[in-house]
């Protein structure tokens, strides 16, 4: 039978109890049901959205359409895969059987540095709010208090970190439902001081589309990034007691999640405020809470805000360290890494992962316009380079699955393999978009340069892969034969006596 074939989940590709080199199972149906929900909704959803509205109007519903419509694709390529084989490493492991280790290995340390970088900008914009607070506090230091405290949390079992995602998640899927149903009470004049606006905010100041087509794909750069995270639940999974299950919910559920959270909540938005409004620009989301009336909207939003950082850095923290751990059992990463404490804790894949974020941190202070800027630009397009690897693995783990394990086929790519191109499609033409703009142009050439440095140490690691099972086997064949030859001059001394 081909190597190639998926493996049921067992302990050794999945998770166990906590002991040896397995993960532990760890993580309930409710933890993995509001990862999977709140996977989506990141802090830029609340700060980053005004220059997107402001960069394309009220068309920045047709951006975050789009944007929607392709990682919608994309969760369910990666759902089939995951629901078929439940991996700790996800599309890094599928892109290792499908593609090749050079791909596995590259998609995967490049999904790591994402992350770790992440961790930082997260850390920062948390410390922020935190010394807007308490400002007799340093900013670095409640960096550093995030930081640490959720490093604890991680180090501690990975149910700590799904109980703390539970309740940070469920905050956020709290505040976006209250925000959608009271924007909704009043753009129907419904709530108290307002008056049903229709559709004046939509379709005045300029139209609907007031800087024309081509905005909406502008748009669509600016909210793209904004969907990174929704894949999680795929390596979360492989922690949980019924990963097929836990992939299938998810992956069926991304549609209404991205239709809500998001276009609902922009819609709110833009008919709400007209576009180009000032205050739509800087916080959209306060100002329609100040605009309806809501007291204290500012910090209100602030506490949500916060609330979403530091979910962004517990999943943040907990995806580096298991994307660590699944390199680390492949052999693409220092062998500690797939080493786990007898609360089924990859240690030293966490430490390995917050040490760089902590590095990151401390650039973001020193150097916040030429080293982390660097950072940032060169992991910028990273989302980009996942989505497109996923596409591709896909394609050939399809294959395989069907020849060899068809009944694992529980999830399936609709108008496989026709969507699967139009995806691939897609994502090839907003990397060729992102040459269009200054902004894009410098992340996608500096995250080229990146992808470009870890496949060439994806080839030497593979080339001393091949040296040393060589010589291994020159070894072994060495040890055979001189085993033979005495073999053969034990038998002939008789002979000669």
């Amino acid at each position: 039978m081909s190597t190639d074939a998926p493996k049921r989940p067992t302990s050794a590709n999945v998770a166990g109890h906590g002991t040896g080199d397995h993960l532990q199972a760890g993580l309930k149906n409710r933890h993995l049901s509001m990862i999977a929900i709140g996977g989506v909704i990141g802090a830029g959803l609340f700060v980053g959205s005004g220059a997107g509205i402001a960069a394309t109007g009220p068309g920045i519903l047709l951006s975050y359409a789009l944007a929607g419509v392709l990682v919608v694709l994309v969760m369910r390529m990666l759902g089939e895969m995951a629901a078929a084989d439940p991996q700790s490493g996800s599309f890094s492991a599928y892109a290792d059987r499908a593609l090749g280790r050079w791909a596995g290995f590259t998609i995967g340390w490049l999904y790591w540095f994402f992350w770790v970088v992440v961790l930082a900008v997260e850390a920062t914009a948390g410390a922020k709010i935190l010394n807007g607070w308490l400002p007799g506090v340093p900013q670095w230091a409640f960096a550093l208090l995030v930081m640490a405290v959720l490093t604890a949390t991680n180090l501690f079992s990975v149910a700590s970190y799904g109980e703390f995602e539970f309740w940070f998640a469920g905050i956020k899927v709290v505040a976006i439902a209250a925000f959608i149903v009271i924007g909704a009470l009043a753009v129907f004049g419904v709530l108290p001081g307002t008056h049903a606006v229709g559709t004046s905010n939509l379709v005045g100041h300029h139209g609907f589309l007031p800087h024309g087509v081509g905005a909406v794909f502008t748009g669509m750069l600016t909210v793209v990034f904004a969907f990174m995270g929704s894949e999680i639940v795929t390596l979360a999974a492989g922690e949980s007691a019924d990963p097929e299950r836990a992939v299938s919910k998810a992956t069926n559920s991304v549609i209404w999640r991205i239709g809500i959270f998001y276009l609902g909540s922009i819609l709110i938005v833009v008919t709400l405020l007209p576009w180009d409004s000032a205050s739509v620009k800087g916080s959209p989301y306060v100002a329609v809470l100040e605009h309806v009336g809501i007291p204290g909207a500012g910090q209100v939003m602030n506490v949500i805000v916060l609330t979403a950082v530091l979910s962004c850095l517990n999943s943040g923290l907990y995806t580096a360290s298991r994307m660590a751990f699944s390199l680390g059992r492949r052999g693409d990463a220092p062998a500690s890494f797939a080493r786990v404490t007898g609360r089924g804790v990859p240690r030293t894949a966490i430490l390995a992962s917050v040490v760089f974020g902590f590095v990151a941190v401390f650039f973001n202070y020193t150097s916040p316009g030429t080293v982390f800027q660097f950072l940032l630009n060169s992991s910028g397009a990273v989302a980009l380079f996942v989505w497109l690897v996923i596409c591709c693995s896909q394609l050939r783990m399809r294959k395989i699955i069907e020849r060899e394990a068809p009944e694992r086929l529980t999830v399936r790519m609709w108008l496989y393999p026709y969507l699967s191109w139009v995806a691939i499609g897609l994502i090839v033409f907003v990397i060729g978009y992102m040459f269009t703009t200054h902004d894009g142009r410098v992340q996608m050439v500096l995250s080229l340069a990146a992808a470009v440095v870890v496949l060439v140490a994806a080839q030497v690691v593979q080339a001393r892969r091949r040296s040393v099972v060589g010589a291994d086997a020159g070894a072994g064949a060495g040890a055979v034969a001189g085993t033979g030859a005495g073999a053969e001059a034990g038998a002939e001394a008789p002979e000669q006596a």
